[in-house]
C-alpha cells in the first residue's frame, strides 16, 4: 500500500493545483462545526480551481465517531451526488480524519480523499499512515480500514487558533515518536521550555517523517508499526473510562499517562534502567501533570484494553520501551502484571511534587 505524500509548504496552493490536476466531479469538505467557522474560510479564499463543492458539518468531538454519524454522512452524500469521481476532503483534527478516511474508503467501496489536518494530534499523528476508524461500545476505533489519501497537506498556521489544551495534546504523539524510535528528537522535544506554536511547528516534519518511515517498513501493522501503539494500550482505555466523566481527557492526555503506566511496565520487566524511567517521568509530568487511576477502576480498564484490536485471543498485548528511543512489540501480559503497573504508575507519581 503506497503511502500519500505529505505536503508542508504552500499548502493551499498545492491544493488548489491537485484539485486542478484531479478535475473530480464534485468536492465534499468534511469539518466540524468549530472547523467550519474559524479553518475552512481560510482555504475556501485561496481557491481558484472552480470545481463545485458541498460543505458536510458534523458535531464536534470524540462523542461524535461512531457509526450513526457515519451513516448520516454516507446518506448526505447520496443525496448530493458523489460518486467514486468525487473527492472527501477531511478538514479538522484527528476524529474528522479518522473518520473521513473511513466514509471514504467505504462508500461506494471507496472514493477519492485527502487529508486537511488542523489539529497537532492530526498533523502528526492520525491524518498520516492510512488508518482510518471509528468507535464502537466505548471502544477507541474498534471498526475501521485501511486507506492512504490521496495526499496530506499541513498548514501549520492553523495551530494559531488553536486551545493550549490540544497543542499539548498533540504534543504526546511527537514524544511518543522519539521514546520508541529515535532518542534524538525526544531529547529536543523535552528542551522546549514552551509548548508554543513557534516553539513546536519546526519539529512536525520530523516527526512525520518517524511515523512515515515506520509505515513504510510495515503498512498493514503485522509488525514494526505495532511500536506506534506505546502507550495506546492503556492510554485507549484511560481515554474511554474518562469519557464520560467530569473531566474527559483529551486522545494526548490519555497517551501520556498511558505512556507512563507502560514506561512503569517497561521498567519493571527489565526492559530500560531506572533513570530512564525517571527521566521520562520527570518530562511528562512536568508537561501534563499527574493523573492518578482510581484502583477500584483497573478492573474495567483491563475490561477495556481486553477489546484492543491489537490482542490476540486470551491476552493483552504491549509495546514496551527497550531503552528512549527502542521499542519492542507483541509482548503479552497478565492482569496482575497490569494491576502491579498502575499501582506502581501511582505511588510514583506521589514522589512528584
Amino acid at each position: 500500500m503506497k503511502q500519500a505524500t505529505v505536503i508542508f509548504d504552500d499548502a493551499f496552493v498545492q491544493l488548489d493545483s491537485f484539485l486542478a490536476a484531479k478535475n473530480y466531479s464534485k468536492v465534499f469538505f468534511l469539518t466540524d462545526s468549530n472547523t467550519h467557522d474559524l479553518r475552512l474560510p481560510l482555504i475556501l479564499i485561496d481557491l481558484k480551481n472552480q470545481a463545485a463543492y458541498e460543505i458536510i458539518e458534523i458535531p464536534p468531538g470524540e462523542e461524535s465517531k461512531i457509526i450513526e454519524i457515519v451513516v448520516q454522512v454516507w446518506e448526505t452524500l447520496s443525496e448530493l451526488g458523489a460518486s467514486r469521481k468525487s473527492l472527501l476532503v477531511s478538514l479538522g483534527g484527528g476524529v474528522i480524519t479518522d473518520m473521513g478516511g473511513f466514509i471514504a474508503s467505504t462508500f461506494k467501496r471507496g472514493m477519492d480523499f485527502i487529508n486537511l489536518p488542523t489539529s497537532l494530534l492530526a498533523m502528526v499523528d492520525a491524518s498520516v499512515g492510512g488508518k482510518t476508524g471509528i468507535n464502537l461500545n466505548r471502544v477507541k476505533n474498534q471498526v475501521g480500514t485501511f486507506a492512504q489519501p490521496q495526499m496530506t497537506f499541513i498548514h501549520p498556521g492553523f495551530l494559531h487558533t488553536l486551545p493550549k489544551r490540544d497543542l499539548r495534546s498533540g504534543f504526546a504523539e511527537m514524544l511518543k515518536h522519539g521514546l520508541i524510535y529515535d532518542q534524538n528528537h525526544w531529547q529536543q522535544l523535552i528542551r522546549l521550555k514552551k509548548i508554543e506554536v513557534k516553539n513546536i511547528q519546526g519539529f512536525i516534519p520530523d516527526s512525520v517523517q518517524i511515523k512515515s518511515e515506520v509505515v513504510k517498513k510495515d503498512p498493514l501493522e503485522k509488525g514494526l508499526r505495532k511500536i506506534l501503539n506505546f502507550g495506546h494500550t492503556v492510554g485507549h482505555a484511560v481515554e474511554s473510562a474518562f469519557m464520560n466523566s467530569e473531566r474527559p481527557l483529551l486522545h494526548g492526555e490519555a497517551v501520556a499517562v498511558g505512556m507512563l503506566v507502560e514506561t512503569m511496565l517497561s521498567f519493571e520487566n527489565e526492559l530500560i534502567s531506572k533513570d530512564e524511567l525517571d527521566e521520562i517521568f520527570t518530562h511528562l509530568i512536568r508537561i501534563f501533570g499527574k493523573t492518578w487511576l482510581d484502583e477500584n477502576s483497573i478492573p474495567d480498564l483491563i475490561h477495556l484494553m481486553r477489546h484492543d484490536k491489537k490482542n490476540p485471543a486470551n491476552a493483552i498485548s504491549f509495546s514496551l520501551l527497550n531503552g528512549i528511543g527502542n521499542c519492542m512489540f507483541d509482548i503479552l501480559l497478565n492482569e496482575n502484571q497490569i494491576l502491579e503497573g498502575i499501582s506502581l504508575y501511582n505511588r510514583k507519581l506521589e514522589n512528584f511534587k
